[in-house]
Parts: C-alpha cells; structure tokens; sequence
C-alpha cells in the first residue's frame, strides 16, 4: 500500500505572465495552465488567464496582504510551491511579467532545487518592454537611443546601501526603463539630476499598461512628479526616460483605437460570447462580460427525440440559432445517429451565425433570409411554397411563435421541439455590488430580449436607476429594441445587420460621431 512518503513529486513551472493583456502569453505558458492541478498566481498576472485551467484545478492567489514583511510573504511562496509539489501536483507558478526580471522568480527556484523538486522556467514578455510599446515608446531608435537600462524603482529595503550608481545611470544608457518606481519617484528623480542627468529629459509613466484602462502621461524629470500627482497616477507603473518618449505622438497605437477608453457591457450567455468579446476588444474597449443567460439542456428531450426518429418524414429544418445547431447535433451524436440522417432535407438558418455553424458541421444551408428574423424567414418560405409540407423547429424552451403561428397558417405542419431552454443565471448581492463598483459603464449590449429582461431582473429597477441611467444602450436588432422601450429604456443604436459584427461596427460609429 502506497503512503504519503512514496507519492512521486510533481513539477513546478514557473510562467511568465506578461504585462497584463492576455494575449501576450506564449504558447507553453498557455499550454501549461491548460493542465496544471495548482495554479499559484500574484496580483500582476491578469486573473482573467485563469479562463484557461481544466475543470477542478486549484487556484490559490498569494498577493501580499498588509501586516506581514517581503521576505516572511515570499517564505510563505516558496514553502507552498515545495508542499503542493511534494504532493504530487504539477504547479504552475503564474507571475506577472517575466520570472527573472524584478520578478524574485529566481528566489522560488532556488528554493525548489534545493527541495529537489523539478521545475522548469517558462520566460513571459516583461513589462519594461511590453508596456512602453503598447504606449508607443521605442526603447531603441537608430538615431535616439542605442542602449537600454532596465532599473528596479523598489531595491530591497534590507539592503544597507543601494547597490545602484545613480553617477553612471545618469550618464550612461539613452533609455532608462524603472519598474515599481511611484512610490520612489522624486527620489530617483533627484538622484538623476544630482548625477547630471538633464531636467529637460522626456519622461513618460505608464500606469497599467497593456490592459483597456492603460493610461500614459509624459512630462520631463522636471515636472513628471507633479503632473503624476495631479492626475493621480498609481502602481502599477513603469516609468521611461530618454529622448524615445518625444516618439510617442507618432508612434501612440493602443490608445487610439475607436473604442479605447469605453468599458462596455455583454450580457450574452458565456459559452457564446466569446467572438464578440473579441470583436470590441479589437477596437480597443474594456470589455465587462456579465451573462444573463445560461444555456442548459430542456428539462426533457422527449420530444426532440421523436422527431429525430422520424426525421425523414419532414421537408424542411430551420435552425433559429446557433444554440439550437449545437443541441440538435450533440443529441443526435447521443442517439448514436449522424448527418446521414438529413439527406434529402432542406436546411434553413435565420442568420449567419447559425448557417456557418451548419456549414462547419459540413452540411449546406438552402435558405438565409435577406433580414436575419423571423419575418424575413417566413418571405423566403413563403415563395417555395409552405402549403402540405412538414417543418421541423429545433429551439429554445421559451421563444417567439410567430414563425411556427405563420406557417400553420399557410398550411403548413410544423413540430416545434425544445432543444435547449436559457435560464437565469443566479448572481449574489456581492457580485452585484461588484460589477457595478467597476466604475462607470459606457454601454451595455443585448443580443435578444430575454438578455435583457433578465438584466434588469438581476440589477434590479433601483439599482439600474442609481448606476446605469446614463449608460448607452446598444440592441442587435429591433425585436430587443421594442422590448427595451417597452421596459421604458432608450435604445442608442441597432446595426444595420443583426450581426456581431455589424453591432460592432455601429458602436464604433456611434463614439465616432459622439466624440
């Protein structure tokens, strides 16, 4: 019988974070959480990385809290990762930035080698180079700048004396990078122009760069200090001085896309909001991802399974979203059945969306209609011909009538089958109180009405009315439009299309022309 003592260790791997937007994890670091049983993070990784564990993992967050020193918090660290280690998890040490710069990534590793636990370092793009160039600030340039110094603006304070030469700092490298400076700021600045170092250099603080709420404020040594008291800057920051920060107006790019700045709202069920997750995050917008649907299975799939097995009496199936595809094609696959099925039935979609679902399922769509509902289905059906044939509506639980009503009545047989129901997703008061203490919200977006409903179901009228009264509301078409007016809510903008996309580039057309 196996005891404690005989279990194998497992492997810490210590991750390189990156600044802050998600993308600039590699692939091995994204691969690596994907299977690791402990995800050990601190408060510069971006805990929306976390997305990408397995089912079960643990996650435990080692942020310093007040009242204990650096060394007995990072004992803390380098004891936790050992222990978890020695117990046969695979841990996956997630760290902002890259372990080795500034990072006491090297201080865990030596704990762990002489532990002998294996480990493994896993490099990340470091702040002081991702976050000037989110900024548009060249760290080099042919003509400005030919050397670069990355400084730590927060020295261990159980040093005796500062192991920096603030003579040569401040007459050697053209750009000087200071990570974890604001605190120190006019001590560095003061210990740079003692040393020579000209008042009018070009500084520029970056305070969380690379994330949406990135915010950049440039100066020079003489007036940095209180301009970023002014404009309240806060940690994190990096901090670059040298001439490469008289670049930025030209080369500024993160913070001059058309949604940069807007903290926007998508209320649509997790498992589908993704791509327009990506859609407004391109554009630049701090997207807030608050579901107020969830899509679970109908409380009985009876009925979609005795249209399955008589699926070849029917002339035509029409798919009413992209979630009535999935459940209709996950039950057939429980039903030990395939799309050798459908042969010889004609396949509507009622949007894009739902037709390249079908279309990656390999099977060709016969009908889209030119206006992505209900009503513009029922124009394309009418002039095949409805009169005797048999139609088949896998969908959600609760929906419109009006296409299957519209089709009785002009002699159709129609069998409406639940494939799916949306709920409700339950929110606590504290999550509540959460999201809305985010700050102001710019825009909140509704993909159907019952996204909306629930919202307001889940905010609450008073709450709504306190926090959200000035936020723009943006509705994918006019079905969602006429309920929010109904609910009493101005509607800012529909798109032209009923599409992701098209909602997408209505709302950068809307801040356009608002300014």
């Amino acid at each position: 019988m196996s005891t404690p003592d005989s279990i194998k260790p497992g492997k810490v791997t210590l991750v390189g974070a990156g600044p802050g937007d998600i993308k600039l994890l590699t692939l091995r670091g994204k691969a690596l959480l994907e299977t690791a049983d402990t995800i050990v993070y601190d408060y510069l990784a971006n805990p929306d990385l976390l997305q990408w564990t397995k089912p079960g993992a643990e996650k435990i967050y080692v942020g310093k809290k007040r009242g204990s020193s650096n060394a007995e918090h990072q004992l803390k660290i380098n004891s936790l990762l050992v222990e978890s280690a020695r117990a046969g998890k695979n841990v996956v040490r997630l760290k902002g930035g890259d372990p080795f710069i500034f990072g006491r990534g090297s201080e865990e590793i030596e704990a762990l080698s002489e532990a002998s636990i294996p480990f493994e370092v896993v490099p990340g793009v470091t702040s002081a180079i991702g976050v000037p160039a989110y900024a548009g600030i060249p760290l080099t340039h042919r003509k400005l700048a030919s050397a670069v110094t990355l400084i730590t603006g927060h020295e261990d304070p159980t040093k005796a004396e500062s192991h920096l030469n603030w003579e040569k700092l401040a007459a050697g490298a053209d750009t000087l990078v200071f990570l974890m400076a604001m605190g120190n700021l006019s001590a560095i600045i003061a210990r740079l122009t003692r040393n020579g170092k000209s008042e009018n250099t070009p500084v520029a603080l970056i305070e969380w760069g690379t994330y949406p709420y990135q915010k950049t404020l440039t100066g020079t040594l003489k007036n940095i200090h209180q301009l970023g008291t002014e404009k309240k800057i806060k940690p994190p920051v990096v901090m670059v001085i040298g001439e490469v920060v008289s670049l930025r107006d030209q080369l500024n790019w993160f913070e001059t896309r058309p949604l940069f700045g807007k903290r926007i709202v998508v209320t649509r069920a997790a498992a589908q909001a993704q791509d327009f997750i990506e859609l407004l995050t391109e554009q630049g917008a701090e997207v807030v991802s608050f579901p107020t649907l969830e899509i679970v299975p109908p409380p009985s799939f009876a009925a979609l399974d005795a249209a399955i097995d008589q699926i070849e009496s029917y002339n035509t199936l029409i798919f009413t979203s992209v979630n009535g595809v999935s459940f209709f094609r996950r039950r057939l696959r429980d039903l030990k059945k395939d799309i050798r099925l459908l042969k010889g039935i004609n396949i509507c979609a009622i949007g894009p969306g739902t037709a390249k679902t079908i279309e990656d399922w390999d099977l060709r769509v016969d009908l889209i209609p030119d206006e992505f509902k209900a009503e513009g289905l029922l124009e394309k059906l009418k002039l095949l011909g409805v009169q005797g044939k048999r139609f088949l509506i896998p969908r959600a639980l609760e929906a419109r009538e009006i296409l299957p009503d519209e089709l009785r009545q002009m002699g159709g047989e129609v069998d409406v089958v639940p494939a799916y129901q949306a709920k409700r997703p339950e929110y606590s008061n504290e999550d509540i109180e959460s999201f809305l203490n985010r700050g102001n919200i710019d825009m909140l977006t509704f993909a159907s009405a019952s996204t909306l409903r629930h919202f307001v179901e889940i905010i609450g009228e008073m709450r709504f009315e306190q926090y959200l009264k000035n936020s723009a509301i943006a509705a994918i078409g006019p079905i969602t439009a006429q309920a929010a007016e109904k609910m009493g809510l101005k509607v800012s903008l529909t798109p032209k299309e009923y599409t992701f996309l098209s909602l997408t580039e209505a709302i950068v057309d809307y801040y356009q022309i608002k300014g």
